[in-house]
């Protein structure tokens, strides 16, 4: 089961959507195209593949848990992509608070 809010890690690319619950992801789903390698990423750092179906769209587990400095450095580039923030003071305690801190940096 997903644990909300999750990010939405696009293929080949250092952004990351927030998500803070499945309706946001549909909502978001809506106006973007995207692939088999786009990646979701839930608040205990499991990964899902998210595929189209008629109508709408499934999730499939890929039985791969992201570390938490995985998370990290993928919000990491994130905020390099924005060069807001000093990077190095970028430190989460869990991947939940990684991924929450998306809507706070």
């Amino acid at each position: 089961m997903v644990q909300w809010p999750c990010i939405l890690k696009l293929e080949g690319d250092s952004e990351l959507i927030f998500l803070a619950s499945e309706q946001a992801l549909s909502s978001e789903l809506d106006g973007l195209i995207f692939s088999s390698s786009d990646c979701l990423i839930d608040g205990l750092g499991q990964t899902y593949q998210v595929k189209s179906c008629r109508p709408g769209y499934t999730l499939e587990s890929r039985d791969r848990m992201l570390s938490l400095d995985c998370v990290t450095e993928l919000i990491q580039e994130h905020q390099f992509a924005h060069a807001e923030v000093c990077l190095t003071k970028i430190q989460f305690t869990s991947i939940a608070e990684a991924i929450n801190s998306i809507v706070v940096l």
